[in-house]
């Protein structure tokens, strides 16, 4: 607690709503935005998945392709499984078939990748689609099971007001480059350093 007075705070906040609303009144223009979650902290996917559910309070049209997961069963899957066969706009396509430590086959690692890109790029290009999510594709890259390269020239030919969002660990540089918006998860605390095994509804 500080000593500020009632009125003392009135002003700063009003000083600190004016500077907002200058910020807010320069912002002119309508975008689709490139958006990356990266780190090594907790929470990428989650805030990806965050955005697909504000999206379709919007009204908007939601495609996700998950990389690398797929050889357990998440929450989100069968949540998004559930939503969308009451109507709601949203198509999730599980690729992956599990962490790249476990599968040990990198030629089966690169073709599997390149399924789910192919499925990406369709979904990217389908203009009923209003946000993609890209879930983990950013390790798909770090290992080259997808070229950099080849997901920035499609980034940087996507429609114009698509918004598509990239997470996973060690984003590429090119990747960074391109983005409109970059997050970095950090790792203050995580409960594996305590032995705690990953809990059903927060890892998965």
């Amino acid at each position: 607690m500080t000593d500020e007075t009632n009125e003392e705070h009135r002003k700063r906040m009003v000083r600190i709503n004016e500077i907002k609303d200058r910020q807010l009144a320069s912002a002119t223009k309508e975008k689709g935005l490139v958006i990356v979650h990266t780190g090594a902290g907790k929470g990428k996917s989650t805030a990806a998945f965050g955005m697909a559910i504000r999206a379709l309070g919007q009204g908007m049209k939601v495609g996700i392709v998950q990389f690398i997961k797929g050889a357990i069963p998440t929450g989100e899957a069968e949540f998004i499984k559930q939503i969308s066969a009451t109507g709601m706009p949203i198509e999730m396509h599980t690729m992956g078939e599990g962490f790249t430590w476990k599968t040990q086959d990198r030629e089966r690692d690169i073709a599997t990748a390149m399924k789910g890109w192919d499925q990406a790029v369709q979904l990217m290009r389908d203009p009923s689609f209003d946000l993609i999510v890209l879930d983990e594709l950013n390790i798909a890259t770090k290992y080259d099971y997808v070229p950099a390269s080849v997901v920035v020239d499609e980034l940087l030919a996507k429609r114009p007001m698509l918004h598509v969002v990239v997470t996973g660990r060690n984003a590429s540089p090119e990747l960074i480059e391109i983005a409109d918006l970059v997050s970095e998860m950090k790792v203050i605390k995580h409960p594996y350093a305590h032995g705690i095994q990953p809990q059903r509804g927060v890892e998965f």
